[in-house]
């Protein structure tokens, strides 16, 4: 298993949630996660936690491609680290981003009630806003991008068409 944790330092509600990998006792999962998202993108500094049987073989495939990493950044970011200023940041960055999506919210529910349904996100820097029954996604995206904003189409991410609605459906049934 291959595990992505890529929005746990955002989460705005309640505590963390255990990465899988930290609950592991059989090896078998793969921990990924990069810099760029949490510091600052251009940074491109990533991770991995390997389980033991395979740090060779991750070792030998990162000396394969790329045999110059960014030693100074990757110190400079240990120092900042070492010296606490990253967790201060991931505090700070939080609470600013908590705060902006309860701004972004609050306005989409005010200007677009009834054209596009918002909800609070428990963690990470996107919000699903999902368009009323019938409407068509990727309309709803060009004309976006037409805006100059990027609303990625939610139908991009799924392998068949996305329904809301689906405990009315389950009541309905069980009637």
């Amino acid at each position: 298993m291959v595990e992505d944790d890529y929005d746990s330092e955002f989460r705005y509600v309640k505590r963390p949630l255990a990465a899988a990998q930290g609950l592991d006792g059989h090896g078998r999962v793969i921990y990924v996660g990069t810099f760029s998202r949490v510091v600052f993108p251009s940074l491109r500094i990533g991770y991995l936690t390997a389980p033991p049987a395979l740090v060779d073989a991750f070792l030998a495939a990162r000396t394969f491609a790329d045999t110059q990493p960014a030693t100074l950044a990757q110190a400079t970011l240990t120092d900042f680290m070492d010296a606490g200023h990253f967790e201060r940041h991931i505090r700070r960055m939080r609470n600013l981003y908590r705060e902006r999506q309860e701004v972004l919210v609050d306005a989409a529910r005010a200007e677009l009630a009834g054209r596009l349904d918002v909800q609070p996100a428990e963690a990470g820097m996107h919000l699903i806003g999902w368009l009323p029954e019938g409407r068509d996604d990727l309309d709803a995206s060009r004309r976006a991008a037409r805006e100059g904003i990027d609303a990625i189409r939610l139908s991009f991410f799924a392998l068949r068409r996305v329904r809301r609605g689906g405990v009315r459906r389950l009541a309905k049934a069980l009637a």
